[in-house]
């Protein structure tokens, strides 16, 4: 009895590690084989026809720097007194967004010097981002509301999303040595969530700064340059610049003169993606190899301990 038990024990034994072997074979060359096409193209693809924007309207805005403190104030960045922004000295210079500051205002003069105009600068929240894109861990993700926003518990550190970044506009810790983190304006990602508008916006005291629906801002910002064609540029950046932003621009001076990057309507997310999948493409055939010869390893031992047994 003993004997026919230990006889028959070791076929059933290998009938169930076959067939283990197979199921876990399969499902983990299908897994790498596809792991590289779910990238970045997915993340973000599904916006919201309501999503929301900011327009901002330079002709208005008088450099008076109340965004930059409601922006750091909302986001516990540090701040003095509200009469800080008095200081128009921070205009000798060119600013761009930092670790603890995420949006800044440059005073630029146009190309013949006639005019002064006051730029309020941050992360554009591109339509179809090119950070996203290149994100190779989905710490950078597009709300479908329209905000760009980074979980900085997937983040790894690459900073390929700066590199990516048309505007330039993403800052990182490099002061902080063990959990640096890339730092961006995330458009109160919460605060609209409830219904509020963004800091800067309910700041802004001479309403410069519209926030809405892109859809309605952008019908706004056509109706003003209709209204005042000597007022403005017949241009919205950001309507098509990069594939489109949720930050939208009116100037009376051509943007190309107050620094904005002159970009095509494609999105550079397009040109990360195809480098991105062309990679994990040429990696999906060698990983599945190395997951198949893993599993016949351990099928071969669990094999070799079976006939021990015996």
């Amino acid at each position: 009895m003993n004997s026919q038990q230990s006889n028959y024990a070791p076929p059933q034994t290998a009938g169930h590690s076959r067939r283990d072997f197979v199921r876990l074979s399969t499902l983990a060359v299908a897994a790498a084989a596809t792991a590289g096409t779910a990238s970045a193209k997915d993340r973000g693809s599904h916006l919201n026809s309501d999503r929301c924007g900011v327009l901002v309207d330079l002709t208005v805005c008088v450099g008076c720097r109340r965004c930059e403190w409601a922006c750091n104030e909302a986001n516990n960045n540090p701040h003095g007194p509200l009469s800080e922004c008095d200081d128009q000295s921070v205009f000798e210079r060119t600013r761009r967004p930092m670790a603890r500051q995420y949006t800044v205002v440059n005073r630029v003069k146009s190309a013949d010097d006639a005019k002064t105009i006051h730029l309020k600068i941050q992360c554009n929240h591109c339509e179809k981002p090119a950070c996203v894109s290149a994100c190779l861990v989905g710490a950078m993700q597009k709300d479908p509301r329209g905000p760009v926003f980074y979980d900085a518990s997937k983040c790894i550190g690459c900073r390929y999303c700066m590199v990516a970044c048309p505007f330039e506009r993403l800052a990182y810790e490099y002061d902080k040595k063990l959990t640096p983190e890339v730092k961006k304006c995330d458009l109160c990602r919460e605060r609209t969530r409830l219904g509020r508008r963004p800091a800067c916006v309910e700041m802004c005291p001479v309403e410069a700064l519209t926030f809405g629906t892109r859809e309605e801002l952008l019908t706004l910002a056509h109706a003003r340059i209709g209204a005042h064609p000597g007022k403005y540029v017949d241009h919205v950046y950001g309507e098509k610049e990069a594939g489109g932003t949720s930050w939208l621009y009116l100037s009376s001076v051509p943007f190309d003169q107050l620094g904005f990057p002159t970009l095509k309507s494609k999105s550079p997310a397009q040109t990360t993606e195809a480098i991105q999948h062309g990679i994990f493409a040429g990696f999906a055939a060698p990983i599945g190899l190395a997951t198949l010869l893993g599993s016949l390893n351990y099928f071969t031992g669990r094999q070799s301990k079976g006939s021990a047994h015996s």
